[in-house]
């Protein structure tokens, strides 16, 4: 063999070389971004697996809990067993409970009532209030409370043990739970008259946030609400936190995310009246959104009000699937109404929409995981 090609060889030979060593380093790397997708996938998928896992199963706890304490008026014995049960679910999660007595007068009797709260720490003292009330209208009604308000509950339990592992807030979230709700608010009236609320950014409330329909959000109507039986008042219907958790909700689940209501009588859209726990923050300076499922579009007893909860036939006397309101409405009973009826209970729920309250709670309690971690884009 001559010089010129054993040259021409060597050459050929160094060239597949390095050409072999950098497919194998290419390959090498490959299979290294490979791997490190595949754990993060992995990772991802254990964690939504995670956050899902504890929404349903809490609310599975709670419902079953209900079946035997289903008569919690606010100021009754079992209200108060209620409350200490949630407060010793939150101590097993590690967290110091706050109790927070008071008492309130109802037709010239007086009764006593508790509200209790944790707080998970956050890089700042500002506290973003996650509440949702406890107690039920009582069984006279037929109702059980497991929509009104054991949903709301059963978020919040979740939330406790989710932030339990030192998860990195930008604010303190602070969980309540209030009593006495249906019998006029006291409990957070309660709360709000008694406490410092000008480090509070925000407030999310809780009440029936699974059953109906859709998942709603709204804000603080823009005409301020009835507010004298706050000590100080200084009312706000700021959108800011109703549209963060929008936005949060709309990347998630973009096919089903929280909605607005459409406008309807005396209520623009997205905004909602004062019958609920957020209102007393709103008075007192507080901006809030408020979580809710029902079903604006169905045309109820008094319209499209979303008092009507469900399409559902199994809620109704005699449904009308085209105009999406009763058959016949000088009749009907029922009207699609799950708070405070026979229906809000287990035994009426499950074996018709098991599902879909399982892929409600977790919606929920997902959007406002995630909320939480990164509330400091929309509330200041």
């Amino acid at each position: 063999m001559n010089f010129i090609k054993r040259s021409v060889m060597l050459s050929v030979s160094l060239v597949l070389s390095a050409a072999a060593n950098s497919a194998m380093s290419a390959a090498a790397n490959s299979a290294e971004n490979s791997a490190k997708n595949t754990a993060a996938i992995s990772t991802e998928n254990s964690a939504k697996s995670a956050v899902e896992g504890s929404a349903w199963s809490e609310f599975v706890k709670v419902a079953d809990y209900i079946e035997i304490k289903a008569d919690r008026v606010g100021g009754s014995e079992q209200e108060k067993q209620t409350a200490e049960w949630i407060a010793s679910e939150w101590k097993k999660a590690g967290y110091d409970v706050t109790m927070q007595p008071f008492s309130y007068k109802r037709r010239s009797k007086t009764y006593n009532s508790q509200n209790l709260s944790i707080d998970i720490k956050g890089q700042s003292d500002k506290l973003l209030v996650v509440a949702a009330h406890y107690d039920s209208v009582g069984v006279k009604s037929g109702s059980q409370g497991l929509i009104d308000n054991g949903s709301g509950v059963a978020a919040l339990l979740s939330l406790a043990n989710l932030l339990s592992d030192g998860t990195t807030l930008p604010y303190t979230v602070r969980l309540i739970a209030f009593g006495a709700e249906e019998r006029g608010l006291q409990g957070s009236v309660a709360y709000v008259n008694s406490n410092d609320t000008s480090n509070m950014i925000g407030m999310i409330n809780l009440d029936t946030i699974i059953g109906g329909d859709k998942l709603y959000v709204h804000s603080a109507h823009s005409k301020p609400y009835r507010c004298d039986y706050i000590k100080e008042t200084n009312y706000v219907s700021g959108t800011e936190l109703r549209e963060g958790i929008r936005t949060v909700s709309k990347q998630l689940y973009p096919d089903t995310p929280h909605l607005l209501h459409q406008e309807y009588k005396g209520y623009p859209e997205g905004e909602t009246g004062a019958w609920s726990d957020h209102s007393p923050f709103a008075c007192s300076g507080v901006t809030t959104a408020y979580i809710e499922a029902t079903n604006f579009a169905l045309k109820g007893k008094r319209g499209n009000d979303g008092y009507s909860q469900v399409a559902d036939k199994a809620y109704w006397d005699c449904f009308d699937e085209k105009n999406l309101t009763s058959c016949n409405r000088d009749d009907e009973k029922a009207w699609g109404e799950i708070w405070h009826t026979k229906f809000d209970k287990k035994s009426a729920l499950f074996p018709v929409m098991k599902d879909h309250l399982k892929t409600q709670q977790q919606q929920n309690v997902k959007v406002l995981l995630e909320f939480v971690k990164q509330a400091n884009n929309w509330v200041k």
